[in-house]
């Protein structure tokens, strides 16, 4: 298999009716106006106007692609980061390449970056790990990365061949089951938030070390069986990784399959009383750490926010489970009277979970969609017991979730990876034990 590096889109921003930022340099416009300093868009009478740092109007389109020259950077003020999640927030961001602005038909605007993959990644790897993370962690974790981001353009080049969508939901009257991926997007590759791979430009490139992992693992990927590796990563599996199939489409992958975050092998936990046992206990494992300096290390401070991740409890009176679940799901299901797990992954992640109300009762999956349901942003994860606590007519009063890791548990444990970085792994030896069956190789 032979590649040469690719370009790749970047959704930056969406869905806003107005975009102001900078064009640090000069960028050249299609109209091969040349253009630096403040500038504005605004969505006005279905079509996209660009101003200058003056107001005065110089371009109008439904697509406006402007060139960097000289390597020129532009900034792009606030930026909404963690969407959907505890920590969400707004900033200012600073990226290299070329920017798009395209009309959105219900009259907005998104922003898109296109960049080459090389130099996204040491955005990507900035983003995810902290500048002091060890460098083994660092070359694993771009591995990783660059082995997700090519394996998913190849397989939105293969869809886009045959024409087909892909289903992500499966609905009765009775049950609910959807799953959510990075081929969603329509107008890019790829988003700058968790949905995809967390991207914060350069405003976020202050390790020189991340910039000397990609450099040192250029073009190296995980290949299975001739393909480049879909390699999924997130926070912290809990113990036990999950299988893909989990968490996405009902297609098992050989080398998504659950491992073992220790140098132990544990059993699978995908019974009631196994799940209840697991989540319960606090198991060796790699993930299973309270370093501070290794957190320090790995974690970007607004992560750091987190720190019960390998094992965690959320409160809720049944009141304000019933307004959570009703709003996120659009089901007013009565008085909640019951959680039942009706089938778990090996690692305890729940993929069916039955919710039980005196107006309606239904089925939700898959992970995520549990997650989104059962709270105002996401559960850590589905890995989760619960206990009710009732009333003298045995009515719910209290839900309480225990829980275990933080993420959907599929590929690579962030927190695992850094423990082994740390004890004297080597990447290499780091991605063949979360993708197990891969190999590595370098294709460019």
């Amino acid at each position: 298999m032979n590649l040469q590096e690719p370009n790749i889109s970047v959704g930056t921003v969406e869905h806003v009716p107005e975009i102001r930022g900078n064009f640090n340099g000069r960028f050249e416009l299609p109209t091969t106006v040349r253009l630096e300093g403040a500038f504005s868009v605004r969505y006005l009478d279905g079509r996209l106007v660009l101003f200058d740092d003056e107001g005065v109007e110089v371009m109008k389109g439904e697509d406006i692609h402007c060139r960097a020259l000289n390597g020129a950077t532009f900034t792009l003020n606030g930026v909404t980061i963690g969407i959907n999640f505890h920590w969400e927030r707004k900033e200012d961001q600073t990226f290299r390449g070329n920017v798009r602005f395209v009309a959105v038909p219900e009259g907005s605007i998104t922003a898109i970056n296109e960049i080459g993959v090389e130099d996204y990644l040491k955005s990507v790897i900035s983003s995810e790990m902290s500048a002091e993370a060890p460098f083994e962690l660092l070359r694993a974790h771009a591995i990783t990365s660059r082995s997700w981001l090519i394996a998913m353009l190849h397989k939105q080049m293969r869809e886009k061949n045959i024409g087909i969508p892909t289903v992500r939901s499966q609905e009765t009257e009775t049950e609910i089951v959807r799953w959510y991926d990075r081929e969603d997007h329509m107008l890019f590759s790829v988003c700058a938030d968790d949905h995809c791979q967390r991207y914060q430009g350069i405003s976020k490139i202050i390790s020189e070390n991340a910039t000397k992992a990609i450099e040192a693992t250029r073009g190296v990927l995980l290949i299975h069986h001739d393909e480049v590796c879909d390699a999924r990563f997130y926070k912290a599996c809990g113990g036990l990784t999950e299988n893909f199939e989990n968490a996405w489409d009902d297609t098992a992958v050989p080398y998504l399959r659950s491992v073992s975050d220790a140098e132990q092998s544990y059993a699978n936990k995908s019974t009631e009383p196994e799940a209840r046992d697991w989540i319960l206990s606090s198991p060796e494992a790699y993930c299973n750490t309270n370093d501070v300096a290794i957190l320090k290390q790995i974690l970007p401070s607004f992560d750091q926010e987190t720190t019960d991740f390998f094992r965690w409890r959320v409160d809720y009176q049944r009141e304000e489970l019933e307004r959570i679940i009703h709003k996120r799901s659009g089901i007013d299901f009565g008085t909640i009277t019951a959680l039942v797990p009706l089938q778990r992954g090996p690692s305890a992640r729940i993929t069916r979970l039955q919710i039980v109300g005196t107006k309606k009762t239904m089925i939700v999956g898959k992970e995520l969609e549990i997650r989104r349901w059962l709270s105002r942003s996401h559960l850590y994860s589905s890995a989760f017991v619960v206990d009710a606590k009732r009333d003298a007519n045995g009515m719910p009063t209290r839900f309480t979730f225990y829980g275990a890791g933080w993420g959907h548990g599929v590929g690579l444990c962030q927190i695992g990876a850094a423990v082994m970085a740390a004890r004297g792994k080597k990447a290499e030896e780091i991605v063949l034990h979360y993708f197990p069956g891969a190999s590595v190789q370098k294709l460019y």
